[in-house]
């Protein structure tokens, strides 16, 4: 039993090792099942313009055309937080948003 152990192990670390983009996607996967309290805060120059709280991912774009090729936007779902207290107040609601990656000074962060 623990020379089958050992051998799953080294097959494991085999496989992820070289594999960054199969690390990201498992990642993913841990973060979509036990989820982020994220908040994403975007500013126009040194201002605070919206808030989202509750963020559980941020993803980007992936073109419709049968490409994998990602586009210039990222996108999510948040409450937004209308009167900046950092609380989603009963009278805020989730809402859908989209925000340019070329454009926008924007910060994510998982909330403290």
């Amino acid at each position: 039993m623990k020379k089958r152990f050992i051998i799953i192990l080294i097959a494991s670390i085999a496989i992820f090792s070289g594999c960054e983009e199969k690390q990201n996607k498992i990642n993913r996967y841990v973060q979509n099942f036990t989820g982020v309290d994220g908040v994403l805060e975007i500013y126009a120059g040194e201002k605070l313009v919206k808030r989202f709280l509750k963020i559980d991912k941020l993803s980007t774009a992936i073109s419709t055309e049968g490409k994998t090729e990602a586009r210039p936007y990222r996108y999510g779902y948040g409450v937004l937080d209308s009167n900046f207290n950092s609380v989603a107040d009963k009278d805020e609601r989730k809402v859908y948003f989209e925000f340019s990656d070329y454009s926008t000074s924007y910060i994510f962060y998982e909330k403290p």
